[in-house]
């Protein structure tokens, strides 16, 4: 049963540890916030739980917690970083505060970061730009693994390839954060290890056979499956060359080089737009707003048994909902949280209520 804790306090448990374990307290400030910010907004399993897993990574090296980025071209309204596998976190942050701060006299500004450690939910980054008014585009690739076949193949190729776009309207953002594949690593990964199947066919045997057992993938060498499943999986496979070649190439660096710098070095592709630099942000809310409401108010299908949504509406339930009552972090998770914080003398809050 999750149990609720203070935003604040939990951060603070958070920074702690990350700072404990080596890394610079700038580093670990934002890393705790982006994580805690992917449970304020349901992406659970992108928030604290992959904590334990960054702390042992600081311990054997493959993150690392000191230093800054190498400029590899910065040419105004595009830059390309070499993040050194400092943390995901930080660096999109910084990225994106970059763009951010360029984008009022460019209109549209990209960066590619290559060499970048873990980023978390990509949906957490959105409302720092969606706030101010600017529609933000993240994707991110790790040209280190390969777990997802091209669609009609049997060999992993790609990877998950997230892709997650935010637009500003006058209420609630327009949150859209999908995978290329039906499901992610993190999932896959978990359900394996509890010994569950996929609700449906989410994955390919070795031999290119639809299964809903992910211990095929994490165990026997079999795939993931493409967005669209056995018959529409060229859509999801095409996403994935879409976000391989927007970091990777952008970046310069990704399948194509022979040496890989570690277990886990992604390419990320950023791109910030403000909508003053075209109609005006007035024009481009009004046509959000209307599109949101137009959805929201379409009549249910009759196996929905809800109102329909518009991608971040649930994210942004959610969050109200923490800032209220706490954010909720399950009891494996915290658990696991628990036994680092032993190790690193970190004293944990305690907690407000059940969820």
């Amino acid at each position: 049963m999750p149990m609720r804790y203070d935003r604040s306090e939990l951060l603070a448990y958070a920074e702690a540890l990350l700072t404990r374990a080596g890394m610079e307290p700038d580093k670990a400030a934002v890393t705790a916030e982006i994580l805690i910010e992917g449970d304020m907004i349901g992406h659970d399993t992108h928030g604290l739980q992959l904590m334990p897993w960054y702390l042992e990574c600081l311990a054997e090296g493959s993150l690392n917690g000191i230093g800054s980025y190498e400029v590899v071209a910065d040419k105004g309204a595009g830059f390309v970083w070499d993040g050194r596998l400092l943390p995901g976190a930080w660096l999109l942050t910084r990225a994106l505060a970059q763009a951010m701060e360029r984008v009022r006299d460019h209109g549209i500004v990209g960066a590619a970061i290559r060499n970048c450690h873990h980023t978390c939910a990509l949906s957490a980054y959105m409302r720092r730009a969606t706030d101010r008014g600017l529609i933000v585009q993240l994707s991110v690739s790790n040209p280190a693994a390969r777990r997802m076949a091209p669609y009609g193949g049997t060999r992993a190729v790609l990877t998950p390839n997230p892709l997650a776009m935010g637009f500003p309207t006058s209420g609630d953002p327009i949150l859209v954060d999908l995978s290329s594949s039906i499901t992610t690593t993190t999932m896959t990964q978990l359900l394996a290890k509890r010994g569950e199947r996929y609700p449906e066919p989410w994955g390919l045997t070795a031999e290119g056979q639809p299964t809903d057992d992910p211990r095929e993938i994490t165990e026997r060498g079999g795939t993931m499956m493409p967005l669209g499943g056995a018959s529409k999986g060229h859509k999801g496979y095409g996403l994935a060359l879409i976000v391989d070649l927007l970091g990777q190439g952008l970046s310069g660096k990704g399948r194509a080089n022979t040496q890989a710098p570690g277990p886990l070095a992604q390419s990320a592709f950023l791109q910030v737009i403000d909508p003053a630099f075209f109609a005006g942000l007035d024009a481009f809310t009004g046509q959000s707003d209307w599109l949101a409401e137009a959805c929201r108010s379409n009549p249910p299908a009759p196996w929905n048994s809800g109102a329909v949504r518009v991608p971040g509406d649930a994210a942004a339930a959610r969050r109200r909902e923490a800032l209220r009552l706490g954010v909720p972090v399950a009891g494996n998770d915290w658990q696991r949280l628990a036994r680092h914080a032993e190790r690193l003398g970190v004293a944990a809050p305690e907690p407000l209520s059940r969820q």
